[in-house]
């Protein structure tokens, strides 16, 4: 696999899986990966981009559309990343590679906190 696997460092003991691209983090869930054991994606199916870029225009997206579905919660940015092949490979032009396992994932956008507000990284 390819990434940065950070579920030691952030959670006790490794129970979820977590990968890091740029400002884009995908978190296994509970039961994600085991047969019979992911969650059902809830939210309106949206095309595969996970995030774009508001300096540069590039995006977080999978690679294949074919391998994995992503929904959005809501108008939100509450986002759960279904894959359903073996793998799903999340690019973007200035980051390596994602390899992302089979499996039902919640999506979150890393923010920066200011004392007037909390905004959203740009990458």
């Amino acid at each position: 696999m390819t990434g940065i696997p950070l579920a030691k460092k952030l959670l006790p003991g490794g129970r979820k899986k977590v990968w890091r691209q740029g400002d884009v983090y995908i978190i296994g869930t509970p039961g994600s990966g085991s047969p019979g054991g992911t969650a059902k994606a809830a939210g309106t199916e949206v095309p595969p981009i996970l995030a774009r870029g508001e300096v540069t225009g590039h995006s977080h997206r999978v690679e294949d559309p074919a391998t994995a579905r992503l929904f959005r919660a809501g108008s939100g940015e509450d986002m759960t990343l279904s894959v359903t092949a073996a793998t799903a490979t999340i690019v973007h032009e200035e980051h390596q590679p994602v390899c992302i396992p089979r499996g039902e994932y919640v999506v979150r956008i890393q923010r920066e906190y200011t004392p007037e507000r909390i905004v959203r990284v740009a990458d």
